[in-house]
């Protein structure tokens, strides 16, 4: 029998063959299609494509949005300073909740029975402290603690800038609040640099472990300054490595050191280890006491200035970045 009477006797179940034939294959190309469409989070884990630019571990959800997180450093003794912050420059957070975070940090270890108790009330009325219970407070301590505060804040709030005071300094949270908002979030550090500081070999602030070289590295002095949150994570990223020093605001100085950032010296931060005196420029003022946040309170409610009159007791300096840190702050008249 010839092929073609052979095809043409059985064209019906060829016909059928062919058409399940290409109807297998188009199921086919349907279910590959139906795969490659698929989301990671559609697979199953062991097949979920690895991504080199997403980090695989999960990272806690940070429960706190703000603009700026004011983390003023205080002890469990000095509810008074406390209260008199509360009552004039941090006065203003109430109405900025969306913008400003703030907050009084304390350790609490070793704690006695009494001083636990005022703390654990005072935190019940104002819910504005940021208790640190593995650290005892102390001036020893003060390196741990800033870089504890830095690593708690880096974990539960999500914020573009951080300033960082003590509670004897004075701030305009509405300057530093306009001038941030010009800024980009990133490799920010703002405030009075020193670059010619000696390493001090006796004293309060004996430096026993610095063997970096005769001068301190250039570093923006404690009393307040501004960072932006990528530093403060390179610190709660590095935290392990990270050497201790006496004086909080060079170790700060020497941990970043190596980073390119911004580094921006501002005369407006008066703090040094004591006030230049009051000018209507300031914007943060250390080494305040009670009756000097009032003073400065009421005036800037009544006047709209800082001063009820301006007093100049130390000379400022603009810092020059280009000549060796040890020339860099030749102090001046004309600066506030």
């Amino acid at each position: 029998m010839s092929l073609s009477r052979l095809l043409c006797r059985h064209k019906t179940a060829l016909g059928l063959a062919v058409l399940s034939f290409f109807a297998i294959i188009l199921l086919y190309l349907a279910k590959c299609t139906s795969e490659t469409l698929k989301t990671p989070q559609d697979l199953p884990r062991h097949q979920r494509p690895f991504n080199h630019h997403v980090p695989q571990l999960q990272l806690p959800e940070k429960s706190i949005s703000t603009f700026l997180a004011v983390l003023i450093a205080s002890g469990p003794k000095y509810s008074e300073r406390r209260s008199i912050i509360r009552s004039t420059w941090l006065s203003m957070a109430s109405s900025h909740s969306g913008t400003l975070w703030c907050r009084f940090v304390i350790g609490t270890e070793g704690l006695g029975e009494e001083e636990a108790a005022l703390v654990e009330m005072e935190q019940r009325r104002h819910g504005d402290l940021l208790l640190l219970p593995d650290l005892r407070d102390s001036y020893e301590n003060l390196t741990v603690k800033l870089l504890l505060m830095y690593v708690w804040l880096d974990r539960h709030v999500d914020y573009k800038f951080v300033l960082k005071a003590d509670d004897d300094t004075f701030a305009r949270l509405d300057v530093l609040l306009e001038e941030l908002k010009a800024q980009e979030p990133h490799r920010y550090y703002w405030g009075f640099f020193s670059g010619r500081g000696r390493v001090k070999s006796a004293g309060k602030w004996k430096e026993s472990s610095w063997v970096l070289c005769d001068y301190y590295l250039p570093y923006a002095l404690g009393g307040g300054y501004v960072m932006s949150w990528d530093l403060a994570h390179y610190l709660s990223l590095t935290k392990d490595y990270l050497a201790h020093w006496q004086s909080e605001d060079v170790s700060l100085g020497a941990w970043l050191a190596p980073l390119d950032i911004r580094r921006v010296h501002d005369p407006r931060f008066d703090t040094e280890y004591k006030s230049r005196g009051c000018n209507n420029k300031y914007i943060v003022t250390h080494k305040q006491s009670i009756e000097d946040m009032l003073e400065k309170h009421q005036t800037l409610a009544k006047d709209g200035k800082l001063c009820k009159e301006e007093i100049k007791l130390r000379l400022s300096y603009i810092y020059d970045w280009g000549v060796p840190p040890s020339q860099c702050c030749q102090r001046k008249d004309g600066i506030p």
